[in-house]
């Protein structure tokens, strides 16, 4: 590895997730052994993980409360909080639809920074207490895990998120470093389960599912020799995480209770709709086991539970639910109804990257908050338990992606060669599969055969230079590089535009699915050489960002950045 961690002392993973966050430190002397994840936070006491949600004053700048503590309990009779709590942020980051994302009070950014900076308070406090004499920024590693669907942009947000949260010294700052949820979940995994199986040795193929709140995330790997981890095949995920089931019951309700009355909770009642949810949660969503001998049909009291919507409602529904005592009951099938179109997504999703692993997967691994839902460990089981012989859920699943990410830091602080130890022990992660084609844009001259209508008033054409195909297995700090010439012979400058896309093949810049990553410009002295000024550019994958080189073979000038992405 290239950058220095001989300051670093303590390792913290920082599971930021979509319903609920959490962290895992350990000093480095001590090692894989003694990873703690944290279990004090502010109004809650003995849980893994907290709320990821906020709530702000009557002008939504200074935070009154996060964490639990910022969710509704009961409307008690006193004048309600008009101002919502900022939830569900992090569904503004990542590929969902537009009209999916949540109307958020702040900005989302906003938002994940100010989250991040209540939380790095209390990841600051539990390192002073537990070891003296240490400097947070040059003594610390901090590992935020993010969902496999994320893009570089995404995670360049991230980071200066995590800056502006003060994590960080500096944006760019080396201790600070991503790793993917389903991966950290892969390494906690190898270190803790695959034992269990006796299947802790090279060769062994198994999946990771990643349930959270918002996202769903797979990723296949496969045990290599000196404990290192290699990826089958590209990783996968899905918005089909826990939070899309109580989607679901809203649903049901705008059918029961009428649309307006709902858009009116919602928009002006918010913390009684958030305490109605939370109710359904805790009473209907988590005890729900498929097991219909086992199933008590459900009853929201909405006198009890959201009062307030009773005035909201319109003659017709209010007659209806007069009859009933405006009790909303649910039966085994309506149970099932919320979460079969999410269940089945998950389902699909397993079976695409099963069909897509040519060895024998030997075992399959449930993690994050939702993997606890025994109605989904049921159905996943009953779906694939003849092709995979061991499908489980491991110790401290919500804390799998945390405790991951620690020993994914740790490894990555203890492989560096250093003077005391001249051959440390490999990196955790040996290789990963690209999951996009990456490339630069190139100007050559237009010629016969090119479309017509892409020739440039300069006589040439823009088109894509694959540099690295999607598909491809990457070992860690592996660079790609191509030579590139000056377009015209008296340049003095070249500027690298990095594009990237989905598809294995890709001739022009402005495809369908074609994405800009970022650039990298150097200047270009020597003019009097004409176009006999080669450029090294290069790539370098391996690690959650990307860096972009660029070197004249002329003069011996190097240039290097981690990508300037548009955002």
């Amino acid at each position: 590895m290239s950058s220095d961690y001989s300051d670093i002392r303590v390792v913290v993973g920082l599971d930021f997730g979509t319903t609920y966050s959490g962290f895992t430190y350990c000093h480095i002397s001590d090692g894989k052994n003694n990873l703690v994840t944290n279990d004090q936070w502010p109004g809650d006491i003995g849980q893994l993980k907290t709320n990821t949600a906020l709530q702000y004053d009557e002008n939504y700048v200074k935070i009154e409360s996060w964490g639990i503590s910022a969710l509704s309990k009961r409307q008690k009779k006193k004048k309600e909080n008009k101002n919502r709590p900022a939830e569900l942020f992090k569904l503004h980051l990542g590929k969902l639809a537009e009209n999916l994302r949540p109307e958020l009070p702040v900005d989302f950014k906003k938002a994940i920074t100010d989250y991040l900076k209540e939380i790095g308070k209390s990841i600051k406090v539990e390192i002073k207490s537990a070891w003296h004499g240490i400097d947070f920024f040059e003594n610390v590693f901090v590992i935020i895990t993010v969902p496999a669907e994320y893009l570089e942009k995404d995670k360049e947000i991230m980071r200066e998120c995590a800056y502006k949260a003060g994590l960080i010294k500096e944006k760019e700052s080396k201790n600070l470093q991503f790793t993917t949820e389903p991966e950290a979940a892969a390494i906690y995994c190898m270190e803790n389960n695959l034992k269990t199986y006796g299947l802790n040795i090279p060769g062994t193929t198994f999946m990771i599912v990643d349930c959270g709140g918002g996202t769903v995330d797979l990723t296949t790997r496969k045990v290599l020799k000196d404990g290192q981890l290699g990826e089958v095949t590209e990783r996968a995920g899905d918005y089909c995480g826990s939070t899309f089931v109580d989607r679901e019951f809203i649903k049901v309700l705008r059918k029961i209770l009428g649309d307006d009355a709902i858009d009116l909770l919602r928009d002006k009642h918010y913390g009684q709709m958030q305490y109605m949810v939370q109710e359904f949660c805790r009473d209907a969503k988590m005890p729900f086991t498929g097991e219909e001998s086992e199933f008590k049909s459900y009853e929201m009291d909405i006198e009890e539970v959201v009062p307030v919507i009773m005035k909201c409602v319109t003659d017709e529904v209010r007659e209806k639910m007069e009859d009933k005592d405006w009790v909303i009951e649910f039966k085994y099938n309506d149970i099932k109804s919320l979460f079969d179109p999410v269940v089945n997504r998950i389902i699909k999703l397993i079976q695409i990257q099963l069909d897509n692993t040519k060895d024998e997967c030997s075992a399959m691994f449930l993690v994050g908050g939702f993997s606890q839902s025994k109605y989904l460990q049921k159905r996943i089981k009953e779906k694939f338990q003849q092709r995979i012989e061991n499908i489980s859920t491991p110790t401290l699943p919500i804390a799998a992606i945390s405790r991951g990410a620690t020993l994914y830091g740790l490894s990555m602080k203890n492989s560096e060669p250093s003077s005391d130890n001249k051959d440390p022990p490999k990196f955790v992660i040996n290789e990963r599969v690209l999951k996009y084609t990456y490339g630069i844009r190139i100007s050559p001259k237009w010629k016969e055969g090119d479309p017509i209508e892409r020739k440039r008033s300069n006589g040439r054409i823009r088109k894509f230079r694959c540099m690295a195909r999607r598909g491809t297995k990457v070992k860690v700090n592996q660079e790609f590089t191509i030579l590139q010439l000056p377009a015209f012979p008296d340049q003095d400058s070249i500027k690298f535009v990095i594009y990237y896309t989905t598809e294995y093949d890709a001739k022009y810049c402005d495809e369908d699915g074609m994405e800009k990553l970022g650039s990298l410009s150097i200047s270009l002295p020597d003019v009097q050489l004409g176009i006999d000024r080669p450029i090294e550019f290069g790539l370098t994958f391996g690690r959650m960002e990307i860096t972009a080189t660029a070197k004249n073979n002329r003069n011996g000038q190097n240039y290097q950045a981690t990508l300037t992405l548009d955002i």
